[in-house]
């Protein structure tokens, strides 16, 4: 079941993941799902499926402190910019 895209303005600032001890973002699929029009049990399914996958860079110089998170499915994509404490600075 697929949902309507939430406005990405809206998740700016909110904090859609969970960095571990060794550096590690866990994201919040009740936040992220909506920006792919995807519920938060279907994004988990997709991805546990191979349908739906991410990509991650981590910013140096200019960028340090900040991550770049890429979420694919299928023709839909999602980038966040997110800062060290899981907060999301910006969608594209």
């Amino acid at each position: 079941m697929t949902i309507l895209r939430t406005s990405p303005i809206g998740i700016i600032g909110s904090k859609v993941a969970e960095v571990h001890a060794a550096g590690d973002l866990v994201f919040d699929a009740e936040a992220v799902a909506p920006l792919l029009g995807l519920t938060a049990k279907t994004f988990m399914d997709d991805l546990r499926k191979g349908i739906l996958y991410q990509m991650f860079e981590r910013g140096t110089e200019e960028d340090l402190g900040k991550s770049r998170v890429t979420f694919r499915h299928r023709a839909r994509q999602a980038i966040l910019t997110i800062d060290d404490h899981g907060r999301v600075l910006d969608v594209t």
